[in-house]
């Protein structure tokens, strides 16, 4: 007489033959075998042991244990930027190194399971697979978003580097390209720090940059404008004769309340020194 496919069972026979099983799974991912090492000592995961964790949660039906452990897994990956390729590679491995076990595990005993509840199984095996990938994919794009984000806006607050020199006195150096998405970010952080810091006096230096297209020399002709009217006077330094041309050439002329100096130094002395 057939009987069901006790899980239980399957469980402890994959854990009888886990040194077959093993060498079974690294077969069925030749490209992840090599990387093993390399994925724990980087991101501290350690694949052999996570799935047996896996398959354990998959045969157990265990929805909760399973969704928490992919999301585990989402952000670890995304944390650690290792490639998606290696843990579909891994997982899918995993899913046929299950399916040759229950059919192993159903061979060897003495009453062989019914057709139906055998694909039934593998069913459920497959559904599990699939689920734990969804949520492990949705997790590690959610958290790989947050995290470029995040980078994003530390990049953006780097680039804006405001220095307080004296409670009333800042210095913003600016460094590098300049286009006008950094404008926009310069206009932003540069008027709200004003209005924060209550800045009287505001430095920017422009010795860190070699050129600056007229349209950006104009957005930050606007900015020093704004800083003006919040009562914040505005001096800058180190302009280069290349940015210099370009606002001759575009018939530009500097806010009248702001100063222009040769260098920082000169600022610092006559503002700070003075």
């Amino acid at each position: 007489m057939k009987e069901s496919l006790d899980t239980y069972k399957l469980l402890e026979f994959i854990q009888e033959n886990k040194d077959f099983f093993e060498d079974s799974l690294l077969n069925e991912a030749s490209n992840v075998k090599e990387k093993i090492e390399e994925i724990l000592m980087v991101g501290n995961i350690d694949l052999i042991n996570n799935a047996h964790l896996l398959v354990q949660y998959i045969i157990q039906e265990k929805e909760q244990e399973l969704q928490s452990f992919a999301k585990q897994e989402g952000i670890a990956w995304a944390t650690h930027e290792i490639p998606l390729s290696f843990k579909l590679e891994w997982v899918q491995a995993i899913r046929r190194t299950v399916w040759k076990f229950l059919q192993k595990y159903n061979e060897k005993t003495t009453n062989k399971v019914l057709t139906e509840e055998f694909f039934s199984v593998e069913k459920q095996v497959n559904n599990q697979v699939d689920r734990f990938l969804n949520v492990f994919f949705i997790t590690y794009s959610q958290y790989k978003d947050s995290l470029i984000r995040a980078q994003k806006e530390l990049v953006e607050n780097l680039s804006v580097p405001i220095i307080p020199i004296t409670p009333t006195m800042c210095i913003l150096p600016l460094i590098g390209a300049v286009d006008l998405h950094r404008t926009a970010i310069l206009e932003e952080k540069i008027l709200k720090e004003v209005g924060k810091l209550h800045i009287q006096t505001l430095i920017i230096d422009f010795s860190g940059m070699m050129e600056m297209e007229t349209e950006v020399i104009v957005h930050l002709m606007k900015i020093i404008e704004g800083t003006s009217l919040m009562g914040c006077n505005t001096v800058i330094t180190g302009l280069r004769a290349e940015v210099v041309r370009n606002m001759i050439n575009a018939g530009m002329r500097l806010n009248e309340k702001a100063i222009t100096l040769g260098t920082l130094q000169q600022a610092l002395n006559k503002y700070l020194l003075s």
